[in-house]
């Protein structure tokens, strides 16, 4: 990769000029990998995280912000090339935000996020335990089930731009015309709506930017984002609004399904609760092994659809509530101790009122699903403090060819 050093280039208002000049160049080693995916080196002690480099690589890097105690750059050239880099197929990647990873070879992906994983759990809970080597997606391309371009209105006599963030920014955006992560099915109605969008901009200007959806199905692709639309996991088939949650990478879930039902039965426990439970994902592909499950959800339209999943497939021990998240567990009917508790919440992870009442209620065993290891170890510190103590750590790479991934923490009560 190369790039071409500016002349004069502008130095931003903010820019803090120390320790490196605005798009100096510097050269330096890779060592490891940040959690946003940058590869990150030290000069002289000082850190730089550089976009796009791998650990290993010795490279040229261009920097564009200094901050307190780290700087940020650009890679301009890759003067010793990792053994695990190869050729990204996208002809957009490194300036669309989307993927991070294209260019890094596969087991190589899964073996550094299975080590930040590692790595979080000393560095924010002080704690070591074996991390479960991740495990991988049975589709690297073509798995995303669900895609979201974004537009903004165009400047001037500018074409309009229908695709991501641009990679480092917060408001630019790239054109992305074929995304390699979704099926050919999806790309074709991807040209098909970009074109539709531009079309409808010329007869009557938008009044602001705006996001698209494509999400593919079970029954084919939908763009409208209120449609009601259906995905089956193993045995079970949900029905759910095509804009809303649901895990978009079918391929793998059945073995992450099948994992956490797997560890929430271990235990002995005769009731599961799913406490964060969408339209049923968990309760319902895990009700075979219980005597009863119940989902809560402060989502009304999710309950409505969780119970129509459960009807659906005829899962008559599913009930599902419609929780209050200062009183979560008050409408369980059963004891904590002959129960197990699968959590799935959002990024921003559990408040702590929350975990509280998780404690208070008393769980043989909990299973924490989480979008985002950071929070899930934030949070992880409360449950460790509040009796519990962690039995197994295994992530799932629902997202390849990107920093993210789902991990997943098994928690036993102790006595």
């Amino acid at each position: 990769m190369s790039g071409n050093e500016e002349q004069t280039p502008r130095v931003p208002r903010k820019f803090r000029p120390e320790p490196f000049g605005y798009h100096e160049i510097v050269e330096l080693d890779i060592e490891t990998l940040t959690n946003m995916g940058q590869g990150l080196g030290r000069i002289n002690d000082w850190v730089v995280m550089v976009r796009f480099a791998l650990p290993g690589e010795r490279v040229k890097a261009r920097v564009y912000r200094n901050d307190k105690n780290f700087s940020e750059a650009d890679l301009v050239e890759v003067l010793t090339p990792s053994p695990e880099r190869i050729e990204a197929p996208c002809p957009v990647f490194t300036e669309c935000g989307g993927c991070q990873y294209q260019h890094f070879e596969y087991s190589a992906q899964l073996e550094w996020k299975t080590r930040q994983v590692k790595e979080l759990l000393w560095h924010m809970v002080r704690v070591e335990h074996p991390v479960l080597p991740a495990i991988a997606s049975p589709k690297l391309y073509g798995y995303r089930s669900k895609l979201t371009p974004h537009f903004q209105l165009p400047r001037g006599d500018n074409p309009m731009t229908i695709g991501f963030l641009k990679a480092g920014t917060r408001s630019r955006y790239v054109e992305v015309e074929h995304c390699p992560l979704i099926s050919d099915e999806m790309n074709e109605t991807l040209t098909r709506v970009r074109a539709k969008t531009r079309a409808r901009h010329q007869e009557k200007p938008f009044k602001k930017g705006g996001t698209l959806l494509i999400r593919e199905h079970l029954d084919g692709v939908s763009t409208d984002p209120k449609q009601t639309i259906r995905e089956k996991v193993g045995d079970i088939t949900f029905s759910f609004i095509a804009g809303e949650f649901f895990q978009n990478n079918p391929s793998i879930l059945p073995a992450f399904t099948g994992y956490v039902r797997n560890k929430a039965r271990e235990a002995g426990a005769k009731y599961l609760v799913d406490a964060y439970c969408g339209s049923g994902l968990f309760t319902l592909t895990a009700a075979q092994d219980f005597e009863q499950v119940v989902g809560v959800e402060v989502s009304e339209q999710s309950i409505e659809y969780a119970q129509k999943n459960a009807a659906d497939n005829q899962i008559e021990n599913a009930s599902f509530v419609l929780g209050d998240a200062a009183s979560i567990f008050e409408h369980i009917q059963f004891e904590g101790s002959d129960s197990a508790v699968v959590i799935d919440p959002p990024r921003k992870g559990s408040s702590e009122d929350f975990l509280n009442q998780l404690i208070d209620f008393g769980p043989r065993s909990v299973v924490y699903v989480s979008c985002n290891p950071a929070t899930q170890m934030r949070d992880l510190k409360v449950l460790l403090e509040g009796g519990y103590a962690i039995d197994e750590i295994q992530p799932f790479d629902l997202f390849p060819q990107t920093r993210h991934l789902e991990c997943v923490v098994v928690l036993k009560k102790q006595d």
